[in-house]
Order: structure tokens, then C-alpha cells, then sequence
């Protein structure tokens, strides 16, 4: 990526995350320009600029601020996800830690454009030190004028507020997120009615991801054109992908949607522990995706698209490495154990399921298990997959269903030794 196409030049924290940063680096300016702009005419430059969400669901951000009702009158809000809690995942917590004006003035850009004038920010409760810098942004903002009443004397009021959250993943799911937000148990929502229709409390509400705002007045500035112009069609613009596990330098590195991701590995992770050849699989999208092995990774690109196609996801953008020293087995019933840990309890396939596929992971670590009980955990997955109300049913199954895809024989070999021994 073309360091002048970089939206986020202070990612790694090494100038001022300031306002008075902020301004030298170009947030906040033409604002008043740009909230003169028609409503409409905002959405559609953000439908034209091809953004998805990076929250991990993929969903065109334009059409979503798009299903809000348009009539005046009644309350809308903006609510911002930061409870980052995928593992292997932490952009969104960088972003508000070295960036936060980016986010502060995406918040006031898309309240205005859905008819908004109040956000919520719901951000993680152990992101306590992101949460005081994100706070020190927004009385920032209000003291230069552009949050609060009447800004800049364009007749618009916005504010935001900032809510912790108690540490609890299902909650980065919209409608348990709202729930939580009103004070309630942290339980996802059917749907319909969706949260444009009846969001929190009761009114029109737009659920976006940290990073899908932060880049939005940037979009703005430099043209829906600019944005489509990276990336690959339909997998447009840039993405923060975290890259952790075996690899020599973990990091966060902002590049454009469709990179290889081998070339992602070695240019900027330093290649796998023990070399390219060392490498086993690699979960490409964050804990809740399928992983790929070697063979899948040495060309797959990283986009919704590709990775989907590949039998994996985009997700997060969480890139875990595992090199061939991994026990493979034992990684996937750790994440096991966690999908268990975090379910409400609310869908049944889930809250039985996961606890199920938990006890039968750490029975297959320890080489316990029959053939029988393998083809059995893999029925069970699907009958949890597609049959819960909100995804975790689904996060909870897929690891499960990659690891039996790519690594079932090894598995029932190390059965078959077991029995012969």
C-alpha cells in the first residue's frame, strides 16, 4: 500500500494523539464544509466508495445507514461497537488509543448523515486507559466546537457519551450490544424488528464497528472514487489486519483489502517462526473463522470475497499463525472452551452445544476419543451452526468444522496408533 493512501499514519502511536496532533495530520478539517453537505448525498458517496463493515460482518456500511427512517422527528442514535473481544483482534483498541479524533469526528459525520444527535460509544470496560484517552478526545472536541449545540452555527446538535462495558463477548453482537446498553442482561435480540426500526430504546439505531467510522471523514475528503480505487471489486479500500501468533514480529499493519497473505506474513510479521516451510495453518480472520492449512495459504488474498471462497472468512481481520511445533488439536479445543465460556446461555443448540463440543475438544487433546465420537462432533457442529439467534452458535461450530476439514486424518490416525498400541 502507497503510504499517501495510509488513513491511519498514527496507528503506531509514534506522534501525538492529541487534537492539536489530530489537526496537523488533517481530522477535523472542511467539517463544516462536509456537514453541509445533503444527508443523503452522505450516504450515497458512502455506498459509492464500497465500504463494508470491519467488525467482521462485511455489510455494506452505506445500505445500513440507508435502512434508517427518514422522517424528522424522532429520536435516532449512533452507537459505536468497541468491545473488541475476538480473539486475536485489537485494532479497534489502537485506533482509540493513537487515533481517536478519527472516531470522534466519524461519530459526528455519521449522526448526522442517519439523523442522529446522540452517540453511544460502547467500548470494552478493560480498555480502561483507551476509554480516559477516547474521553480527553471528545471534551476536546467540545471545547473546539465541534461537538455539543449548534456546531460551528450549521443548527447541529451532537453528543456522544461513552459506556463501559463488563467484559462479556456476546455483546459485540448489535442487538445484545443495545440490550446491555439500556442496562439489561446481555442477550441478543430476534430479528425483525431490526435495530434501524427499533433500536435502543425503542428508536432508530445504527450499530457500526470502531474502525468502519474512523475511516468514514476520510472517505469524504479524498472521494468515494479515491476508496473504490484499493482493494479488489466488491473488497474495496484499506483494513487494519492484526497478525499475532508464531511469527517473529507481531504487529498491526493497515493495508489494502486483497494482499496476499503470505506476503502479509513475511513483509510485515517477519515470516512464520522457523521459517514459510514451518508453517501448519492460519486462523485468517480472527478465533471465530475456520482455519486454512499451508496449502491454502500460499495464495489465498484477504478479502470477504477470497476467503470466503477458500472456506474461511475476512471476519475481524485477526491473523493467528500456527507453525508446525502447534498441537493443533489442543489451539481449537482452547477456543473451544472459550465459545462455551462467553455463550448467554439464551439459544439452546448453542448452550448445550458448546459445552458438548468443549468436553468432547479437550477429550481428543488428550486422545480419548473413538472414530465414532469424531464424525459425532461433526454432526453436532452443524446442528449448533445456523441455529441460534445471534452468531456465536456459529463462531463456536466453525473452528471446530476447519480443524476436522484439513486435519481429520491426522486425527483419526493418532486414534488409529492409540488402538493399536
Amino acid at each position: 500500500m502507497k503510504k499517501e493512501n495510509i488513513i491511519f499514519s498514527n496507528l503506531y502511536g509514534k506522534h501525538d494523539e492529541s487534537i492539536k496532533g489530530a489537526l496537523k495530520r488533517g481530522d477535523w478539517k472542511n467539517i463544516s464544509k462536509i456537514l453541509k453537505l445533503d444527508k443523503q448525498d452522505i450516504i450515497n458517496k458512502i455506498k459509492d466508495s464500497g465500504l463494508r463493515g470491519r467488525g467482521g460482518a462485511g455489510f455494506s456500511t452505506g445500505m445500513k445507514w440507508d435502512f434508517m427512517p427518514k422522517t424528522a422527528g424522532r429520536q435516532h442514535y449512533l452507537v459505536i461497537n468497541a468491545d473488541e473481544g475476538e480473539p486475536g483482534t485489537c485494532k479497534d483498541r489502537d485506533i482509540i488509543r493513537n487515533e481517536p479524533h478519527k472516531l470522534v469526528e466519524g461519530c459526528l459525520i455519521s449522526g448526522y448523515a442517519i439523523g442522529a444527535d446522540k452517540c453511544y460509544i460502547y467500548i470494552r470496560g478493560e480498555f480502561y486507559n483507551e476509554a480516559k484517552i477516547l474521553q480527553t478526545a471528545i471534551d476536546d472536541a467540545y471545547s473546539k466546537g465541534f461537538l455539543g449545540k449548534n456546531i460551528l452555527g450549521l443548527k447541529i446538535n451532537f453528543d456522544i457519551f461513552i459506556h463501559y462495558g463488563s467484559g462479556a463477548y456476546v455483546c459485540g453482537e448489535e442487538t445484545a450490544l443495545i440490550e446491555s446498553l439500556e442496562g439489561k442482561k446481555g442477550q441478543p435480540r430476534l430479528k425483525p424488528p431490526f435495530p434501524a426500526n427499533v433500536g435502543v430504546f425503542g428508536k432508530p439505531t445504527t450499530v457500526n464497528n470502531v474502525e468502519t467510522i474512523a475511516v468514514v471523514p476520510t472517505i469524504l475528503r479524498r472521494g468515494p472514487e479515491w476508496f473504490s480505487s484499493l482493494g479488489r471489486e466488491n473488497n474495496t479500500g484499506s483494513k487494519i489486519f492484526c497478525i499475532s501468533g508464531h511469527v517473529n514480529t507481531p504487529c498491526n499493519v493497515e493495508e489494502e483489502l486483497g494482499v496476499p497473505l503470505k506476503y502479509l506474513i513475511q513483509k510485515y510479521a517477519g515470516d512464520v517462526i522457523g521459517g514459510w516451510d514451518n508453517l501448519l495453518a492460519i486462523i485468517p480472520g480472527g478465533s471465530s473463522v475456520p482455519l486454512l492449512p499451508k496449502s491454502e495459504c500460499e495464495n489465498v488474498l484477504m478479502d470477504f470475497d477470497s476467503l470466503k471462497n477458500a472456506g474461511s472468512g475476512l471476519g475481524t481481520g485477526g491473523i493467528i499463525v500456527m507453525n508446525k511445533q502447534t498441537d493443533v488439536v489442543g489451539s481449537i479445543a482452547r477456543l473451544s472452551e472459550f465459545y462455551k465460556h462467553e455463550s448467554c446461555g439464551q439459544c439452546t443448540p448453542c448452550r448445550e452445544g458448546t459445552g458438548w463440543i468443549m468436553r468432547v475438544m479437550k477429550r481428543l487433546e488428550n486422545n480419548e476419543c473413538s472414530f465414532e465420537e469424531v464424525q459425532m462432533l461433526e454432526e453436532v457442529t452443524h446442528q449448533i451452526e445456523g441455529h441460534t439467534i445471534c452468531a456465536l452458535g456459529d463462531a463456536a461450530a466453525w473452528p471446530i468444522q476447519g480443524l476436522l476439514k484439513h486435519f481429520k486424518k491426522d486425527i483419526l490416525k493418532r486414534i488409529q496408533k492409540k488402538n493399536v498400541a
